[in-house]
Parts: C-alpha cells; sequence; structure tokens
C-alpha cells in the first residue's frame, strides 16, 4: 500500500509565510507527479502546483510569484513554500501523488488527507 502524508498547515497572518511538507511511503516502484491542490469552503478543488521527474513544474496563476514547489526525490518528499500569503489562499491543502507500484508501470493517484491553511488577521 501506499501512504501519503502531509504536514505544516497553520494559521498565519497576512503577508506571513508557511511551508508545506508531503511524504509518499510504502510500495513505491517510480513517482511521475507530485502537486499540491487546495479546496475552500464552496469551492471546488483546484491545483495550486506541481512537479514531475523531470523536475518541470506548473503554477496557478493566483500563485505565481508567491508560492515554490520543490522535490527530494530521494526522500519522495515533495514541498510548498508559500510567501506572501493573503486570506483568499485559505484552504485546506492536499497533495496528490501520481506513481507506479511495480515494473508494470501501471500509474496510479494516491492523496493524502490535507492540512488546513488560515490566513487571517
Amino acid at each position: 500500500q501506499v501512504q501519503v502524508v502531509e504536514s505544516g498547515g497553520g494559521l498565519v497572518q497576512p503577508g506571513g509565510s508557511l511551508r508545506l511538507s508531503c511524504a509518499a511511503s510504502g510500495s513505491i516502484f517510480l513517482i511521475y507527479y507530485m502537486g499540491w491542490y487546495r479546496q475552500a469552503p464552496g469551492k471546488q478543488r483546484e491545483l495550486v502546483a506541481a512537479i514531475d521527474t523531470g523536475g518541470s513544474t506548473n503554477y496557478a496563476d493566483s500563485v505565481k510569484g508567491r508560492f515554490t514547489i520543490s522535490r527530494d526525490s530521494a526522500q519522495n518528499t515533495v514541498y510548498l513554500q508559500m510567501n506572501s500569503l493573503k486570506p483568499e489562499d485559505t484552504a485546506v491543502y492536499y497533495c496528490n501523488v501520481d506513481l507506479s507500484r511495480d515494473a508494470t508501470y501501471q500509474r496510479e493517484s494516491f492523496w493524502g488527507q490535507g492540512t488546513q491553511v488560515t490566513v487571517h488577521s
């Protein structure tokens, strides 16, 4: 089985920073993609940032220049550094990992349980 665990959420004032971490563990052969999504109350889940196995990144327009995604491939871990936080960044942040569990290269997607980020003065 595969476990995806996020950490690092919390309460921060506008303009502040937080760093989220997501670690994938268990039966992992190859990770293709790791991404961060968020879901605010009453809204659909949306992509925040993603990084693929080659290190290419993708960001939502709303976070470009403020958030940075990075990856430690050896540790199967992805980070999201969030700076200049705004109240509209308030949401539950979820980690998504796209991987294969063996040499069949069958791709599967796993989600973490989510971590709350609240930006409020």
